[in-house]
């Protein structure tokens, strides 16, 4: 049975699918009355994933509150919140090995009961999918763990087509530059700092490590292992493609360096080459002033990194980046290999295949690559949090793919809402993006953002909106400048008289003077208190026992606490 993403009104016929085949190694049922532990549904979504990928199945399901016996309908409590059942993906991304989740958390309204059907991608071509280190796979109905025999099958399904996951006849451990070897260590022992003793990952062998780590086979030095860790005389090995990324600066200077390997510790001698300078966004008279660098580094790296793990390198290309003034174009060899950039903005889709899964698994276990499937999302989310425009991705050039990062503003009108709002969700930063490029925008898209006055003008000629910011600002003058009612500030002195008993005048103006409305200067502030204290000496309510030079205030007592 093949895990096709489902739509709410196919579910209840998939459901009727799944419960007449009944289970099998790539559909589980489970009653799951109220709860159900993550650690066994994490052990289920490795073996259902590696599972449906050695049987040809676009993927597998779990099921819950289906009783296992009768083969019936009974209903689950498990995770009734929503966002506490959404959550479960995080946790299994969080703990599978590489970071994917379930595709999707169907909840079904069953007449005898609430349904709720996990949809498991199948494990991409050559990677299998491990539960906190652990490989699972079904034996009939039955949990088990992964044998060797599917574990190499697993693990062979692209070695003859993953150019770098060839063994390198000749390579050793000697080719490998033991700085990157180091870091490869710390990186190792930090992301996987939860599962093993403190100082048991620098205990371990480099072979050890390095296998551990995925990135030899068996002890055998691949093609990925020579680009992430290699000595750089030895790049070689790797001929005839040029192992290399290349920074080249252009504009009114010029100028250019090419990096080889060990490409773990080359990104970031890369990106020192970038200028990367503090830049002031709106001028001084427009709105407070807001300094961000030119470029996020966890930004750059994380395009950079995403260029080498999607690289054709059977092309023999070179990764290049160009700084031009105000942007950075990255450039990698290859199609965008599955589906469209725009497709993995939200975080919501991850790949199924991998061009280089040797490659792109290392690179996930020595933390070049924090979430297989987010990267890009993550760029995006980055960038709008900086106020900036966000990427461009050009996939015009056959077989190239180019992604563009700002470093300055396009539209100040754009980076000033930004600023001004800065919980607009994603969906409404990608619209706004493209207007400010003079770019089409959905008509639903349009409506939404014009309902909240984020645009103006007629389709197609759409531009961001100048006066949100100067409304958002003209707010919080009012809010400054509004003066609340005198019950408000006497409330406040009477509760600092009721905690401290006293006050003297220079305790009370310290009280009151920042509360009230910017609109009054110093002397109106202060008269503003004397005639409040007056006012509350008239009403019986304080008491000036000290003398008119030195008043000292207190709350009037009742009669019956006087007594």
């Amino acid at each position: 049975m093949t895990a096709q993403g489902a739509m709410a009104d196919d579910l209840p016929a998939l459901l009727t699918r799944l419960l007449a085949a009944w289970e099998s190694e790539v559909v589980e049922f489970k009653q799951a009355a109220h709860d159900y532990s993550t650690d066994e549904i994490g052990r289920y979504f490795s073996a259902l994933a590696n599972e449906a990928n050695l049987r040809g199945a676009g993927g597998g399901w779990l099921v819950f509150g289906v009783q296992d016996k009768t083969r019936s309908v009974v209903g689950t409590d498990y995770r009734r919140q929503p966002d506490h059942l959404q959550s479960l993906k995080m946790q299994i991304a969080q703990n599978a090995e590489p970071r994917i989740t379930f595709r999707n958390i169907h909840e079904l309204p069953h007449a005898d009961g609430r349904v709720l059907l996990f949809d498991v991608p199948a494990a991409p071509q050559g990677i299998p999918i491990a539960w906190k280190g652990h490989y699972y796979a079904r034996a009939g109905e039955s949990l088990t763990s992964l044998g060797l025999d599917k574990l190499d099958g697993l693990r062979q399904q692209t070695q003859a087509q993953d150019w770098t996951a060839q063994v390198v006849e000749g390579a050793t451990l000697d080719d490998l530059d033991a700085v990157a070897l180091r870091r490869a260590r710390e990186s190792f022992a930090q992301k996987y700092a939860n599962r093993f003793q403190p100082g048991e990952v620098e205990g371990w062998s480099p072979a050890a490590l390095l296998d551990r780590a995925r990135v030899t086979r068996e002890g055998r030095i691949t093609r990925a292992a020579l680009l992430l860790l290699g000595k750089p005389e030895a790049a070689h090995r790797l001929s005839p493609h040029p192992a290399q990324l290349s920074w080249k600066l252009e504009g009114q200077e010029r100028a250019y360096e090419h990096f080889g390997p060990p490409f773990l510790l080359s990104t970031t001698h890369l990106y020192q080459r970038i200028r990367n300078i503090q830049l002031r966004l709106l001028p001084q008279d427009e709105l407070l002033p807001v300094e961000v660098s030119k470029y996020d580094q966890k930004i750059v790296l994380e395009g950079l990194h995403n260029c080498i793990a999607h690289q054709d390198y059977t092309r023999n290309g070179r990764v290049v980046v160009t700084e031009w003034p105000e942007r950075l174009v990255f450039e990698n060899e290859g199609g965008f290999f599955e589906g469209q950039p725009d497709d993995y903005v939200s975080g919501d889709k991850t790949p199924r295949r991998y061009r280089n899964p040797a490659l792109a698994q290392a690179m996930v276990e020595l933390n070049m690559i924090d979430t297989m499937g987010y990267g890009i999302h993550s760029i995006y989310a980055g960038q709008a949090r900086r106020y900036f425009p966000l990427p461009d991705y050009d996939l015009t050039q056959p077989d190239t793919v180019r992604l563009t990062i700002y470093g300055g503003v396009v539209d100040p009108a754009y980076t000033r809402l930004l600023i001004q709002k800065t919980g607009l969700p994603l969906s409404d930063v990608l619209a706004l993006d493209r207007v400010q490029k003079h770019l089409p925008i959905p008509d639903e898209a349009a409506a939404r953002l014009r309902r909240g006055g984020l645009i103006e003008g007629r389709k197609p000629n759409f531009h961001v909106s100048a006066s949100v910011a100067e409304a958002t600002a003209s707010k919080v003058d009012y809010i400054r400048t509004r003066a609340q009612d005198d019950a408000f500030y006497a409330k406040l002195l009477v509760d600092y008289l009721d905690k401290f008993k006293q006050a003297d005048r220079a305790e009370i103006n310290r009280l009151l003077m920042d509360k009230l409305s910017d609109a009054l200067d110093e002397r109106q502030k202060y008269n503003k208190i004397s005639n409040l204290l007056t006012r509350l000496r008239r009403q019986s309510v304080i008491v000036n026992t000290g003398s008119d030079a030195a008043p000292c205030w207190r709350l009037v007592q009742p009669d019956a606490e006087r007594n």
